[in-house]
């Protein structure tokens, strides 16, 4: 049996919809039905009764539902705890970070942060919050490096993570001089579109009407806007270099959100590369 077979059962519980469900797991759907039938292979008994309005669980597969989540629950801690050992054992390092974060901050932070060559091998994940939160969540990084604002909290905030602020950063409108005034926004599963979206009652109203281009990442928005294509809202550290060049200009003098970029790590992880790092940060 596989880890993800269970994380498949469980969404499905949940969503009670194939399509739906594989959409949450970033598998296609026939790939997502095939471990679901798998699993129900490895059980022995079906699980899920198929119908045109979705799938609903079996008696079986109602009583297998608090032990998938328990039996997921102690194999992820398990597998947490035995990779932290063999990562403080190597020394290594292996982080998650949102995509805008992995191309301004990380690689300037991390030089200064660690002695490279020095310590063990560094493993460096690049995708949006959401999945970064999933992957941390899993165990399968030691820590994750975001944008954080308290209008938007972090799946990882609570009892079982702490974080530290290692950075500060800006987000603000720009737009191409003379380009188009249409919203071009954050794909929800985006950290900084959570950011924009959940502090949009207090920004001004820029544009007036629904986005016409939504992305994951802030790259893509920046080469839109940069282009003429309409109104985004950036990290300034990002932006800087095409403000420079006069290709971006702030589309509203004096809006701006100030963000923090926070470290997110299980409370008692340690190993030598992550105490490096948590030195260097200010906790709170």
């Amino acid at each position: 049996m596989e880890l993800d077979w269970l994380k498949d059962f469980l969404a499905l519980a949940e969503q009670r919809n194939f399509s739906r469900a594989a959409e949450l797991r970033h598998v296609t759907q026939p790939a997502f039905s095939r471990r679901i039938r798998a699993l129900e292979d490895w059980v022995g008994v079906p699980l899920f009764l198929r119908g045109a309005q979705g799938a609903e669980l079996t008696g079986a597969g109602q009583h297998f539902h608090p032990l998938a989540g328990e039996m997921l629950r102690l194999l992820t801690r398990a597998q947490r705890e035995m990779r932290a050992i063999a990562e403080r054992e190597r020394g290594s390092l292996s982080i998650a970070a949102t995509h805008a974060l992995s191309f301004t901050f990380f690689p300037g932070w991390i030089r200064t942060r660690l002695p490279l060559g020095a310590m063990g091998a560094i493993s460096l994940v690049s995708d949006s919050l959401e999945t970064c939160e999933q992957i941390m969540l899993a165990g399968e990084v030691q820590a994750l490096l975001c944008h954080y604002h308290p209008s938007a909290p972090v799946r990882l905030e609570g009892e079982r993570f702490e974080s530290i602020r290692v950075g500060a950063d800006v987000l603000a409108p720009f737009w191409a001089p003379g380009g188009s005034r249409r919203l071009l926004a954050y794909h929800p599963a985006s950290g900084l579109g959570r950011i924009v979206a959940a502090s949009a009652p207090a920004l001004p109203d820029l544009v007036g009407h629904e986005p016409v281009l939504t992305s994951h990442l802030a790259a893509t928005l920046m080469n839109i806007a940069r282009e003429g294509g309409g109104i985004a809202w950036l990290p300034v550290t990002m932006a800087q270099e095409e403000v420079e060049r006069g290709r971006l200009v702030p589309a509203a003098e004096g809006i701006s959100l100030e963000v923090e970029i926070r470290l997110f790590r299980a409370r008692g992880a340690g190993g030598q590369a992550l105490d490096l790092l948590w030195g260097g940060g200010r906790a709170d």
